[in-house]
């Protein structure tokens, strides 16, 4: 009896909202923001959950590694940059080499994206990535940016404090921010500037004594002669540094726990956290909390992300950020359970969107936002859409029953003859069984699974889902979400 009176007075404290089941737009909304896509199949599964069972369920299944077999010499020793002694043909031979290593590798981390069981992993990993930016135009190793997206994926929801520890030793960062320059005699302020103004404080939370002082606590640090991280004691300037107030003969660990410790930096991440999950303008109380309760739970990601997905500003957040280039085209292929023929097409597509993975624009990464949208991508989005609508099925409402239902186990056999007769690598979309699998009999129920506000341009009348889907593709509420 007591135990009962007790989940009773539980129940009663819980707002209404996370005690109801979500259903089907709110499951659309939270499959969106924490993944690519929303598969009508994932939507079901969450649909009939409250919302902290739902977003419990998400965080439960998050996983640390990729499913998706790396190329063959992903794990190969990392290749330096010039080659002494090459000839012309040997320098051409190995550019186009390292080329084929860095289109091999856009199309690893697509397909991981597409396939993968975990894709709240691969949307903070892509964060991270637009976080701790580096690229491979300057790095110049396939083998070290794929090492670096491991340890993005391994701290994806772990700890803030270590992902940031084991970011300034990692040799693709310490490569493209300079640290292995970095000594006494000409200390380099390249990676303590972008510490504090792009990882941990943003601009206008330090002074410019600051930096010069963390770089002579940077001096030292290094890469060997296979390129792993090393400290040389004789090249560290061992005097008094004063940061942020505070004197000692501070090292680089030094530097990130002195930062770690400002109360800004949590503020930096959670309002970068919530632009990226919620809406382009946090909200300054709500974001405070969190940013406060952050810190003080020592930078677990984790419940930080928790509580971000059950504010209630998430679930009123429908429809307010725009579709990244990835979002479009990674979501588009998981929603509609399409595989492409080559990945190559897909990576250079997000090339001409505007987000070329392992190739952030500079320092800053992309800004996202309004800013993925101008008059040529939209063009070229529209041109994937309508390319993905023009190539589909002609929808013929085949599954369509007598009392207005559809026939799903038609659907799936027909999909099943059609993979067997032509292979998987298909692009076509085929409508009518995408309707009659996931029961989307009218427009109204395509919409409700494709779109997060209601679309632009009005459906026509007594359409069924199967006809609507190529109008909703092209209406301008697709590219949000």
């Amino acid at each position: 009896m007591l135990k009962k009176i007790f989940l009773a007075s539980v129940l009663c404290a819980l707002p209404l909202a996370a005690l109801a089941d979500i259903g089907v737009d709110g499951a659309r909304h939270l499959l969106l923001r924490t993944g690519f896509g929303a598969n009508p199949a994932q939507i079901a599964a969450l649909a009939p959950l409250s919302r902290e069972a739902a977003v419990d369920k998400i965080l439960a299944g998050v996983r640390t590694q990729a499913v998706t077999p790396p190329p063959g010499w992903a794990n190969d020793p990392f290749e330096r940059p010039g080659q002494p002694g090459l000839s012309e043909d040997q320098k051409k031979a190995l550019q186009q080499e390292r080329n084929q290593h860095a289109v091999e590798l856009r199309s690893w981390w697509l397909t991981e994206m597409r396939d993968t069981p975990s894709p709240l992993t691969e949307k903070m990993t892509l964060f991270w990535h637009n976080h701790f930016v580096s690229a491979l135009d300057k790095v110049r190793s396939p083998q070290m940016m794929y090492q670096q997206n491991l340890l993005l994926r391994h701290y994806a929801l772990g700890n803030f404090g270590q992902l940031l520890h084991a970011v300034a030793r990692d040799p693709a960062m310490m490569r493209y921010l300079d640290t292995a320059n970095n000594r006494k005699e000409q200390p380099n302020e390249n990676f303590a500037r972008e510490v504090m103004e792009l990882f941990t404080l943003g601009e206008g939370h330090y002074s410019e004594q600051d930096i010069r002082e963390a770089a002579r606590a940077f001096t030292g640090w290094g890469l060997d002669h296979d390129d792993q991280f090393i400290v040389r004691p004789r090249l560290r300037d061992s005097g008094e540094k004063v940061i942020f107030g505070q004197r000692g003969n501070f090292d680089g660990d030094d530097v990130i726990e002195l930062l770690l410790q400002q109360p800004q930096t949590s503020v930096f991440i959670t309002n970068k956290l919530w632009r990226n999950f919620v809406s382009p303008t946090p909200d300054p109380a709500a974001a405070a909390k969190l940013a406060n309760d952050f810190r003080h739970n020592h930078y677990q990601l984790k419940p930080l992300m928790r509580a971000l997905l059950l504010s209630p500003q998430f679930w009123r957040s429908q429809g307010q950020l725009v579709k990244s280039p990835v979002e479009l085209t990674i979501g588009t292929l998981v929603t509609f359970d399409l595989t492409p023929p080559d990945w190559r097409v897909i990576a250079g597509l997000n090339r001409q969107l505007g987000q070329d993975v392992f190739a952030p624009p500079n320092v800053k990464g992309w800004p996202g936002g309004e800013a993925w949208i101008n008059s040529a991508t939209l063009l070229t989005r529209k041109q994937f859409l309508d390319r993905i609508a023009h190539d589909a099925a002609p929808a013929r409402d085949a599954f369509a029953q007598a009392d207005g239902s559809m026939n799903e186990m038609a659907g799936r056999e027909a999909r099943i003859n059609r993979f067997v007769a032509k292979g998987v690598a298909s692009m076509k979309l085929q409508p009518d069984e995408w309707a009659a699998i996931y029961d989307a009999r009218r427009a109204g129920d395509a919409a409700r699974l494709l779109l997060a506000v209601p679309p632009a341009n009005p459906l026509p009348p007594d359409a069924s889902g199967a006809k609507a889907i190529a109008q909703l593709l092209l209406d301008p509420a697709y590219q949000v979400e």
